[in-house]
């Protein structure tokens, strides 16, 4: 695979907050290795030029590096840092967020016998998978419309769904599939994780979760599993430890009252299990916290 324009397409184009002038499309330009940032996946497409990167979601390690690419098919509380990157050679990554209703719209047009039958079961929420030459060409030109801002408005949608076609019949389309299916495991279980994520304050029964997933208990409880290695109750206390965290970067001298802004009736309790999760207590990560807030679509880019 030829690698090479894409890398300096990317170290061109790369800007401090990833952002480019086509929707939904990032690139990430790393110099330095770091310890290990906690954030929120998003749902994208993140393929790696230069470089290697690990991400741990739960108990489970993913590690990808240059002509591979990485699927987050549901927003998970992610920890992740680049393995290989230097300032001769730094990381260079490009995402493409991926929305529910463009896959729906490119499933729809496919053909009666084009895609192979699906597994039963919702799929890992994160997968990785080596680039075909089809989808790094694919992306190659969506990253030259850079360089021609006239075209971006007329290509790049056509290109964005060249890619997503590319992704839907590759290795990990059961994952990219089942996140245009209104009715699919995935969809349920992603239903679940936004309600958890919206409501992470607050105490609330598994049960009640499934219920609003439109899932029985048991269906609920082995999906949420396999697409987000955690149990329900795990990733609620995931996204609680992270909000704190970004709570702290701004106002580091408030433990107690950030502690149950998150949720937590016990202070106590909740700098033990900031401690284990971080590696360091509140107050004192707190002040390491000042001048990097993680991002969220940069934890995979």
């Amino acid at each position: 695979m030829n690698l090479d324009e894409l890398r300096s397409l990317l170290a061109r184009h790369a800007r401090p907050d990833t952002t480019t002038a086509i929707d939904g499309v990032l690139i990430s330009k790393v110099e330095r290795r770091a310890p290990p940032s906690p954030s929120m996946s998003g749902t994208l497409l993140a393929l790696i030029a230069q470089g290697a990167k690990r991400i741990a979601l739960g108990d489970r390690v993913y590690e990808y590096h240059a002509g591979q690419y990485l699927i987050a098919s549901v927003d998970l509380p992610i920890t992740g840092h680049f393995t290989e990157a230097d300032p001769e050679r730094p990381a260079l990554g490009v995402g493409l967020t991926l929305h529910p209703a463009a896959v729906a719209e490119v499933l729809l047009e496919a053909a009666p016998g084009d895609l192979s039958p699906a597994a039963g079961g919702a799929p890992s929420g994160l997968a990785v998978s080596t680039a075909s030459a089809e989808l790094l060409d694919a992306v190659i030109r969506l990253v030259r419309l850079l360089d021609r801002p006239r075209d971006i408005n007329v290509l790049a949608p056509l290109i964005k769904r060249e890619i997503l076609w590319r992704l839907i019949t590759g290795e990990q389309g059961a994952v990219v599939r089942q996140l245009g299916l209104a009715d699919s495991g995935l969809s349920h279980i992603a239903r679940g994780v936004r309600w958890i994520r919206d409501h992470y304050m607050r105490s609330f029964r598994v049960e009640e979760v499934a219920r609003l997933s439109g899932m029985s208990v048991s269906a609920f409880y082995r999906n949420f599993q396999a697409v987000t290695a955690m149990s329900p109750i795990q990733f609620q206390k995931q996204i609680r430890l992270q909000q704190a965290r970004l709570l702290l970067a701004t106002a580091p001298n408030d433990v107690t009252g950030i502690s149950r802004r998150v949720g937590y009736d016990s202070p106590s309790q909740f700098s033990r299990e900031y401690r284990r999760q971080f590696g360091a207590p509140p107050s004192q990560d707190a002040a390491r916290l000042r001048d990097a807030t993680p991002g969220t679509a940069a934890a995979l880019v």
